[in-house]
């Protein structure tokens, strides 16, 4: 089991709010209190005094869930990272090279997606659906064809992962 951290209020408060406000009893009190406001219409003449009510309060609400909403999703996203980070550095043929992939520069990304694309586009060729590429084992492979294609040049080593 986990061990419990401890939170400071602003994160206990997000945690809750962010369980509250995505509930079905959360839906009903916002829709209840629309349709309130909306049977109230006729009481106040449909009055800009009345639209402004509902106007405002939907902004302010609104406002304040951009924030929370985006505080949730960052720590949703970094924890769903560090789990893929650890599933790749446990991986014994998964380049370390993609730890922290999500640091990389768009351009760097899409350079790496060409990549993938590649191996993919290479892993259909294969009769052995069990069989799969890495950078390190493409880079290893790249190293031995350049050796055994051209023994007159000195061949490089292929790169090591971090750590293995």
């Amino acid at each position: 089991m986990a061990k419990k951290h401890k939170n400071s209020f602003f994160e206990k408060f997000a945690n809750w709010a962010t369980m509250a406000t995505g509930s079905s009893a959360a839906f009903l009190i916002a829709a209840v209190i629309v349709i309130i406001w909306a049977l109230t219409g006729p009481v106040f003449d449909f009055s800009e005094v009345w639209q402004l009510v509902i106007n405002t309060g939907t902004t302010i609400v609104t406002f304040l869930m951009v924030f929370l909403i985006q505080k949730s999703q960052n720590k949703d996203s970094k924890a769903i990272h560090l789990k893929l980070n650890e599933l790749i550095a446990a991986q014994e043929g998964a380049s370390n090279r993609i730890v922290d992939v999500e640091a990389l520069t768009e351009d760097e990304l899409d350079q790496l997606h060409k990549f993938y694309a590649h191996l993919s586009k290479l892993a259909e060729k294969e009769n052995d659906i069990t069989c799969s590429h890495s950078i390190d084992a493409a880079d290893e492979v790249n190293a031995s064809k350049f050796q055994h294609y051209s023994p007159t040049r000195k061949r490089k080593s292929p790169t090591k992962k971090n750590g293995k």
